[in-house]
């Protein structure tokens, strides 16, 4: 007898980068596809000294059960990381500790929305989150972004028609744009938020890693300026781009009756994110490692950003658009068909791969009204020359 899938699966499909590792096996490959961090960055040596420590200084603890809301060190420990960057007055009872970050955007869709629920979304937008809101039933409403991140007032006309349950935003290098929230937008979105009664979201896993200036204030940090936006604001933090995705430490900061809620159903969920990992990165946390370590991996990717920047002007010049980023992963561009060249970026992506480079095309970003000229590019985890040879490719596949 065949299986009867429970309907909500019925709202989301396979993630299309996800499908899209299937083809990378082909031998030489440039892959410009994958959101990762670049494995030859992680701090080994830091990580194998703060599991040592975690194994001799704390052994019954870090490899025993654990409280649902996080190991206390871990929160202690990621209270002050708040504070280092600009977040003042978080106490680790303020935050939980979560499963990646992902798993607070999940605890979200869990706790809040209802089938029917209006939420307002960048577009575009981390993949991901469009598929976990919709999982739940959420109506996705999309919001236009540019250069400097969500258009405010467009933001504040589509919480006055619908009236969202929430507003998902990454203001910071987000994902795939790579924009970043200006400072003035930052403190309208935190006043819309008071003058709607509207809960934001922001997701925040790449604001540590700027090339140069570090980039405005999060709302969290600003919201102390703004009487009464710290109640409508739910901060979800990650050390998965900055220290390592394998160890799946994440956090959200919310209101406590948000946090106790999502603490309930994490412990129908997971029950706690592993012990082990959480004293490791407490420990980690705790050697002061990370300035340095956040300090060498921005030089790396800021130069493989240039270098990818350079290289996409002057193999591709005008049939390609972007905006330069200045911090994150990602260079989000757009097809312009200039000299008659491809403006497709799927039909780009497939002629890609023949060409032994691979991308994300962008349309899978938007949660509606697709730009189908657009394309992700990730920086992070190919060397200069790898990004130069693969740029070429993309020349080459674009004159195809």
């Amino acid at each position: 007898m065949p299986i009867s899938f429970a309907s909500r699966l019925d709202q989301v499909e396979t993630s299309a980068i996800r499908e899209l590792f299937k083809l990378l096996g082909k031998p030489g490959i440039i892959s410009f596809a994958g959101g990762f961090p670049d494995s030859a960055m992680f701090d080994v040596e830091g990580i194998r000294e703060a599991t040592q420590r975690a194994l001799s200084e704390e052994p019954g603890s870090a490899l025993q059960y654990g409280a649902t809301e996080g190991y206390p060190a871990l929160r202690e420990q990621l209270a002050g990381y708040m504070a280092l960057r600009g977040a003042q007055g978080i106490q680790p009872e303020d935050l939980i500790v979560t499963t990646g970050s992902q798993q607070a955007l999940d605890l979200v869709g869990k706790t809040l929305i209802d089938p029917g629920d209006k939420v307002i979304v960048e577009g575009p937008t981390f993949l991901a989150t469009i598929q976990c809101f919709r999982l739940y039933g959420a109506e996705l409403v999309s919001a236009p972004i540019d250069a400097d991140g969500v258009q405010v007032d467009r933001l504040e006309q589509l919480i006055a028609e619908h009236r969202p349950r929430l507003v998902y935003l990454i203001p910071t290098f987000g994902n795939p744009s790579g924009a970043t929230l200006s400072l003035q937008r930052r403190k309208r979105i935190l006043e819309l938020a008071v003058e709607h009664q509207t809960l934001i979201v922001e997701d925040d896993p790449y604001g540590a890693l700027y090339f140069d200036a570090p980039p405005p204030a999060s709302l969290l940090a600003l919201s102390a300026q703004v009487p009464g936006s710290r109640e409508l604001l739910v901060h979800c933090g990650s050390l998965s781009k900055v220290l390592s995705p394998g160890l799946r430490v994440g956090w959200m900061i919310a209101p406590p009756a948000l946090l106790a809620k999502a603490t309930m159903c994490k412990q129908f969920s997971d029950a706690h994110t592993s012990t082990f990992a959480q004293a490791t990165a407490a420990q980690y946390l705790r050697a002061g490692r990370m300035p340095a370590t956040l300090e060498r991996v921005r030089a790396v990717y800021a130069q493989r950003a240039r270098t990818m920047g350079e290289a996409l002007r002057a193999e591709l010049g005008g049939a390609i658009d972007f905006v330069q980023p200045h911090g994150g992963l990602f260079i989000w561009a757009r097809l312009t068909g200039a000299g008659g060249k491809l403006a497709d970026g799927s039909a780009f992506a497939r002629k890609a791969i023949e060409q032994g480079v691979a991308f994300v095309p962008g349309a899978p970003f938007y949660c509606a009204h697709p730009d189908p000229a657009t394309l992700r590019l990730s920086f992070a985890t190919a060397d200069e020359a790898r990004i130069r040879e693969g740029v070429a490719r993309l020349g080459r596949a674009l004159d195809a």
